[in-house]
């Protein structure tokens, strides 16, 4: 019988040159659905619950941390999440070398690491070359919805998008204090930090 594992987390290939083979989303899932990633997953309750409210979409969920995809391989079931896929992987601008171009449908990003110290700014996620990434294996139309509880890395956020030229803002005041999204999961850390007074600020962006 094959593992929750082997079923969910998915393995890359590298070429001769060492480098990672570029995922088919056609050969991960026994259909061709539409495919969007949620790129760090937490305790994995987005990943968990919203693709059960889409069956006709393919998730899959991007996480660094082994301990957090072990975590969220605790609230999946294969026949529950048959659209969720995981991989173990350190995001950054090398995405682009993943998924094929234009092969997205849509990104989730939610409380990525604010860096607030100003000499690690330059670790933070959204970045020029990383949007540049995104830009291409997202498709035409395509939307990112991001949310952070940092107001200063919101800010960051959104002249990063702004400046680039392939996305523009959805919300006309590209930020908002209360969730406009009917199916919004409310994640454990989003609860916490509710209950010691950080509020969130929701974000949602289009390739163009």
């Amino acid at each position: 019988m094959i593992s929750d594992r082997d079923f969910f987390v998915l393995k890359l290939q590298v070429n001769d040159q060492g480098k990672y083979l570029c995922l088919n989303p056609n050969n991960l899932f026994p259909n061709s659905h539409p495919l969007f990633l949620e790129i760090g997953c937490g305790k994995g309750e987005f990943i968990s619950r919203y693709p059960i409210l889409h069956p006709e979409y393919n998730f899959i969920g991007l996480e660094s941390s082994d301990k957090r995809i072990n975590n969220t391989l605790k609230k999946l079931n294969p026949e529950q999440n048959s659209n969720v896929r995981l991989l173990r992987y350190y995001v950054d601008s090398t995405i682009a070398q993943l998924f094929p171009a234009e092969s997205v449908s849509g990104i989730f990003i939610q409380y990525p690491d604010p860096w607030p110290k100003r000499k690690h700014h330059r670790r933070r996620l959204i970045q020029q070359d990383f949007l540049s990434s995104l830009a291409i294996i997202l498709k035409p139309m395509a939307q990112i919805q991001i949310t952070t509880d940092n107001s200063d890395y919101a800010s960051w956020i959104v002249e990063e998008f702004l400046a680039h030229p392939s996305f523009i803002s959805v919300f006309e005041n590209q930020l908002l204090n209360q969730s406009p999204f009917q199916e919004h999961i409310t994640t454990w850390y989003e609860a916490e930090q509710k209950r010691q007074g950080f509020e969130p600020q929701y974000m949602l962006f289009k390739r163009i």
